[in-house]
């Protein structure tokens, strides 16, 4: 009798794919060219879908307004959902990579849908843009939040993650540049129905390129059911009550927001302080994404010499330090060339925070023996979204404070001060914050 077993095919190789040891190069570039298409269509949906509904098809702002915050509260709460449901389920395939399998098509589909509103009154266009977009925010977290809980699987020391997210974090960085610069010249040519197909198309083919990448580690059997057998409501409490993520996630919601205000401020600065053109604000966002790919190097190796936590009170001090220069240029060139020091903490920030949060995990996994990736990253994801409203409250307070007048055709010289204040000023003081909770963070090991 022959003991020589079937051979398999490609479906079974493919679900039976497991990591030992530390990932190849090729599985490392292939899972870090994910982070392109999710900040592609993220960059994309954020910077236009609004003047997109308001301005091309005729929505009154108020009810895009309402929609938006819809989205936003969909998905704050889908975040520690999907992040426990992931936590919780284990299959032939894994947690995660069912997960991404699964959403990939419909995330695409639906950003493309976006773009696409049949022709319908304003009030038909607002259920579809509700619909659609629900469609979409299911899909992204299903899919970018699994990504990212793979991260601490797959690179399991400092070391290895501060590589790996090299080059994670330069296809995030082209994502991000062609998601805000890109897109532009696409509508403008052949129209935003073709562009979502286009951006859903190049996104699919970089997703399915970095399912190459998505290889799970081997559990075993007691610790699938511990994982399975702990609720919503526990994960929670476990997690709110871990001191290592309370002191990080509220230093990251600080340095969220204080990014969040810079790019919200950027066109009042061009605009009232500086004395430019509106399409100056592209010569001050520029000098950031350029100075930012080189220092994503840079800041692997701090991480790696000295740690997490080191590296990221660094990476506060410089970026705090750098938005100050916000306070001395008059003239746009003056502004763009502060923006190359603000870069330098803006690489550091996207190198060392997915990296101090796998520790985090790690940490997590040595007291209680389990892997809660997904419930940690949907419980970040949740509390950063809170960026939005400091965002908003931190604008509104200093225009009002300085005078604004919305609509005018001149604006009192204070105006211009509070603005210089809002950029150079405000985020400095975020960032002070931030390095409190992050020198209270209590994890010191290196590995």
């Amino acid at each position: 009798m022959s003991t020589t077993a079937p051979p398999q095919g490609a479906l079974a190789r493919l679900r039976g794919r497991r990591l030992v040891g530390a990932p190849s190069r090729a599985q490392t570039v292939a899972y870090g060219a994910s982070a392109f298409p999710a900040n592609l269509l993220l960059q994309t949906f954020s910077a236009f879908v609004v003047y997109f509904y308001v301005d091309r098809l005729g929505v009154p702002a108020g009810w895009v307004a309402g929609a938006m915050v819809a989205h936003g509260v969909l998905n704050a709460l889908l975040n520690p959902l999907v992040g426990a449901a992931s936590d919780r389920r284990r299959t032939r395939w894994g947690r995660r990579v069912p997960w991404i399998g699964l959403g990939t098509v419909p995330l695409v589909v639906a950003f493309a849908l976006v773009w696409m509103p049949p022709p319908l009154a304003p009030a038909g266009l607002v259920v579809w843009f509700l619909v659609v977009v629900a469609v979409y925010d299911v899909a992204y977290v299903a899919v970018v939040l699994n990504v990212s809980a793979l991260f601490p699987e797959i690179f399991r020391t400092t070391a290895e993650r501060a590589r790996g997210n090299s080059p994670r974090q330069l296809f995030a960085l082209v994502g991000m540049i062609l998601g805000t610069a890109g897109a532009p010249l696409l509508y403008d040519s052949v129209g935003w129905a073709a562009m979502g197909l286009v951006l859903a198309a190049v996104s699919l083919g970089f997703l399915c390129w970095s399912l190459a990448g998505m290889v799970e580690r081997d559990a075993d059997d007691a610790v699938r059911a511990r994982e399975a057998a702990v609720g919503l409501r526990d994960q929670l409490r476990y997690t709110f009550a871990n001191r290592a993520f309370v002191t990080y996630v509220l230093g990251s919601l600080l340095l969220q927001s204080t990014t969040a205000v810079l790019l919200a401020g950027v066109p009042f600065y061009v605009d009232y302080t500086l004395g430019g053109d509106e399409a100056d604000a592209t010569l001050l966002l520029a000098p950031i994404f350029v100075a930012a790919i080189p220092s994503i190097l840079g800041w692997s190796w701090v991480v790696r010499r000295v740690g997490p936590r080191s590296a990221m009170l660094a990476v506060v001090a410089v970026y705090g330090l750098a938005t100050c220069l916000y306070l001395i240029p008059t003239t746009v060139l003056g502004a763009a060339a502060a923006g190359l020091a603000v870069g330098v903490g803006v690489a550091g920030l996207m190198q060392v925070l997915e990296v101090t949060l796998g520790q985090v995990i790690d940490d997590d996994e040595r007291r209680t023996g389990l892997r809660r990736e997904g419930m940690y990253f949907g419980a970040n994801g949740f509390v950063v979204r809170g960026s939005v409203v400091v965002q908003a409250v931190v604008l509104a307070g200093v225009l009002a404070a300085s005078g604004y007048v919305e609509g005018a055709d001149a604006q009192v010289p204070a105006v211009a001060t509070g603005i210089r204040l809002l950029l150079g000023g405000v985020p400095v003081l975020l960032a002070a914050l931030a390095f409190v909770c992050f020198w209270l963070y209590p994890l010191r090991d290196r590995a």
